[in-house]
């Protein structure tokens, strides 16, 4: 009997230190932050107040993880079906991840940032990644509609099949 009640008892207390750790999950409200880019301008959450926000948030040495989901969306808007009235993606290094010197992951998030046309943000101290409990090492996606709550999150590669169905989601979002 002790055992079952010692048993159910840290099943418990591990479900609450996931609760209470704050992982950000579908249909929770995303805390804000405030990071820099590469030259030091601050940027928060609220800097694209009203838009679709799609935030990749990545180990420098995984920056490639998700580039195919990168290149979907990159084309989508491309393409017209996201626009820049409404939607807007960005790009976050979880430095403090990353063996790499932080003068080189500012040049790989230069090209990144060119390449998608957008703004790389650094995360130096891994304060988000610990905020929302994104996975370390790898690469994080998640999309919040206009009002900042997360309407997908993908801890880790996102799989092939589910491209095409997180694309359709931030277009239908930008008419809600």
């Amino acid at each position: 009997m002790k055992k079952i009640f010692f048993t159910v008892l840290l099943v418990l207390l591990w479900s609450v230190s996931g609760a209470i750790a704050g992982d950000l999950k579908v249909g929770d409200k995303a805390s804000d932050w405030s990071l820099a880019d590469a030259d030091g301008k601050l940027f928060t959450m609220q800097t694209w107040a009203g838009k679709v926000l799609l935030v990749n948030y990545n180990d420098p040495d995984e920056s490639d993880l998700n580039e195919h989901f990168t290149d979907a969306m990159k084309k989508a808007k491309d393409d017209g079906l996201l626009k820049d009235t409404a939607y807007k993606g960005i790009g976050i290094a979880d430095c403090k991840a990353s063996w790499k010197p932080d003068a080189l992951i500012k040049i790989i998030g230069g090209k990144k940032a060119k390449k998608y046309n957008t703004v790389i943000l650094f995360d130096y101290d891994a304060s988000l990644r610990n905020a929302w409990g994104l996975k370390e090492d790898s690469a994080n996606a998640i999309l919040l509609d206009k009002n900042g709550v997360c309407r997908a999150i993908v801890r880790g590669r996102v799989p092939d099949d589910q491209v095409a169905v997180l694309v359709q989601l931030a277009a239908d979002l930008q008419n809600e």
